[in-house]
């Protein structure tokens, strides 16, 4: 008995998808022109107003399948909530501190322990600094397909407080 192939049905899906892409219609009715109102008559009920989710409150999902690849996963996200205090470009040949850090995550991305397995111990407000962001930066990605994990991963620190993480890393002069 033969089966029908993929390349019978073509005409079929192609007409189904642009049905189902002319339903979902623009709306060529140009908006009205908003009208001139007094601050005090555009009040809206708090229950209606909808906070937009901020990258702190919204939890991804890593599908890393070891702590070696979860490590990019993390160091994206500490990267994302960090921004403004990520070096750019290659690090200066001296830094101020070096420090590896363990990190262990639960399986719904929360820090459950952290253990230095090399502390900058010249620089203690290094030390607390980087403890201080990785807990903030909780949750982090969820580590679906191992349940939790336990990531090392070594933040190159300068002595302004921007860092990079050897993950990402743009390299030292």
């Amino acid at each position: 008995m033969k089966y029908p192939t993929l390349r019978s049905f073509t005409p079929a899906l192609l007409g189904a998808t642009a049905l189902l892409a002319s339903c979902s219609g623009v709306n060529s009715v140009p908006p009205e022109a908003p009208h001139a109102v007094a601050p005090a008559q555009v009040a809206i009920a708090p229950s209606v107003q909808h906070a937009q989710p901020t990258p702190a409150t919204m939890i991804k999902t890593s599908m890393a399948t070891s702590p070696r690849a979860y490590r990019v996963d993390a160091a994206q996200h500490i990267y994302a909530l960090n921004a403004n205090r990520i070096w750019k470009g290659r690090m200066p040949p001296l830094l101020y501190a070096i420090g590896v850090l363990q990190v262990e995550v639960d399986g719904r991305g929360n820090v459950h322990n952290m253990h230095w397995m090399r502390a900058p111990h010249q620089a203690p407000e290094v030390i607390a600094e980087i403890e201080r962001t990785v807990r903030a930066a909780a949750p982090f990605p969820v580590p679906a397909r191992m349940g939790h994990v336990t990531y090392t991963d070594t933040w190159l620190w300068h002595k302004s407080g921007r860092f990079q993480l050897d993950t990402l890393t743009e390299g030292q002069d």
